[in-house]
């Protein structure tokens, strides 16, 4: 069990660090690999309200922070969550071809909430239980 539990933060950190490196590098680094043109980002699902792959992006990283850390001070791990994804998206402001924007950086924090309500459910079932 601590073996998995050292592969899930392992897992947690290396996704950490190439979301700010995608993040902060500028131009689409996906778009270069997928479609030979750093100008274009790949869509994963259209956009509602909210950017969808900014979702996707925070969703997964919420869940593997959530997976790796389950047992330590989960309020740290939150507060952290919420804090990058605000913070790199105000980066956004300073880096060249990239730009803020509000649905963005609403799409990153509705994939930690997500993440953060569906833990406190989890957790108000299983104090029940």
């Amino acid at each position: 069990m601590k073996k998995l539990s050292l592969l899930t933060k392992i897992i947690f950190h290396i996704a950490n660090i190439l979301l700010i490196v995608l993040y902060l590098f500028p131009g689409s680094i996906i778009g270069w690999l997928f479609y030979g043109n750093i100008q274009k980002q790949p869509q994963i699902t259209s956009d509602f309200i909210l950017s969808s792959n900014h979702i996707y992006a925070f969703l997964i990283l919420s869940t593997l922070g959530f997976l790796s850390y389950y047992n330590k001070n989960i309020k740290i791990l939150f507060s952290y969550l919420f804090f990058i994804s605000i913070f790199l998206e105000l980066l956004h402001f300073a880096v060249p071809q990239r730009s803020f924007e509000y649905k963005d950086l609403f799409g990153n924090l509705c994939g930690v909430l997500i993440v953060f309500l569906l833990f406190k459910v989890y957790e108000s079932f299983r104090k029940k239980l």
